[in-house]
């Protein structure tokens, strides 16, 4: 799985002009799924982005986790993530798992941030999505669980 973890101080997603999902501050997370994907690399990213030490304490030091700050997280499913562009100029996306994993992954993972006592909102996956964001640093982090080893 790959996720883009962007620092934020707030941000909204829409589907046909209306919001489905907005946050304040804490994490926008784009979320891809690869086929080999397992609910490992869910469990591996819910521990990483939970205690991710990115935010701010008293003396200005990146040094508090979204729950240190009650912050929350908005996840928009991502398949581009896993765009193949060596060849050509237009990207492949066949590296990306097919949508019914896909779909079952990023759920998974949705549920278990929520699990773990985060609020969690969402786009719709699959859907064309227009995401907006008030990236705060900008502070913005990759995890990717194929290169965890």
């Amino acid at each position: 799985m790959r996720v883009v973890v962007q620092r934020v101080s707030e941000a909204a997603v829409k589907i046909d002009q209306e919001t489905v999902g907005e946050i304040k501050q804490g994490f926008m997370l784009l979320v891809g799924v690869g086929p080999d994907d397992t609910m490992t690399d869910v469990n591996y990213l819910v521990r990483k982005i939970t205690n991710l030490r990115v935010f701010s304490d008293e003396a200005g030091k990146m040094n508090l986790s979204l729950r240190d700050i009650d912050g929350a997280i908005l996840s928009i499913s991502q398949f581009t993530l896993f765009a193949d562009t060596k060849k050509g100029n237009r990207p492949s996306f066949t590296a990306a798992a097919k949508p019914d994993l896909g779909q079952q992954l990023y759920d998974a993972f949705n549920q278990a941030l929520a699990a773990e006592g985060i609020t969690v909102e969402t786009g719709e996956f699959g859907a064309d999505m227009k995401v907006s964001l008030i990236n705060d640093g900008p502070v913005t982090i990759l995890f990717d669980t194929a290169k965890e080893g």
